[in-house]
């Protein structure tokens, strides 16, 4: 319901009634609406365990392929949900739910690090900041496939295959040779 409408358009009565469950039950498990939205909204935004997606060990194409084909199913999987969480629709500009996007957007390029075979880099400021660039991608790309459909599943997988494969293959190597080593600091004054 969260995903059809405004978060102030959704009762927490009418949540009960779809769920077909009583509204004290609700009450019970989330205390209420707000905590149940925040609740949703890290179900939406928690990718599912890296070991449900399998990334070959071809080619970097390959691996691209593989890797946007599993985000992209992982966007259908909860569709216009999606969209309204990672976009900001929900409850406007509350702490905790910014707090909780900032999180998973931090695990998400994290996890995408690991996925592209570049664990090893995922201390790197400017590089964990491209990845979440490529995420804002992928939420605007999202959101004009699922809801406004002016783009096919097809033409969002291209664009975020070619960018992805491009930030690997060309970004990261140029950043990793202009990034300044880091600074190791001894203790001693």
């Amino acid at each position: 319901m969260f995903g059809e409408r405004p978060y102030a358009a959704v009762s927490t009565a009418e949540l009960a009634q779809r769920a077909g469950v009583a509204r004290g039950l609700i009450n019970h498990y989330f205390g209420n609406k707000r905590d149940l939205y925040l609740a949703v909204v890290r179900r939406m935004v928690t990718l599912p365990r890296q070991d449900k997606v399998s990334i070959p060990d071809g080619t970097p194409g390959e691996r691209v392929d593989a890797i946007v084909g599993w985000l992209l199913d992982t966007i259908v999987e909860h569709g216009t949900t999606w969209v309204k969480v990672t976009s900001h629709e929900g409850v406007g500009d509350d702490p905790e739910v910014q707090q909780i996007l900032d999180q998973a957007d931090d695990a998400a390029a994290e996890r995408m690090l690991v996925m592209i075979g570049r664990a090893d880099l995922a201390d790197s400021a400017p590089l964990r900041a491209l990845v979440l660039a490529y995420a804002g991608l992928v939420k605007v790309a999202g959101r004009e496939w699922i809801t406004r459909a002016t783009l096919t599943r097809a033409q969002v997988h291209q664009l975020l295959a070619d960018t992805l494969l491009t930030m690997i293959t060309v970004t990261i190597p140029s950043v990793l040779i202009t990034e300044p080593a880091p600074t190791v600091e001894t203790g001693e004054r």
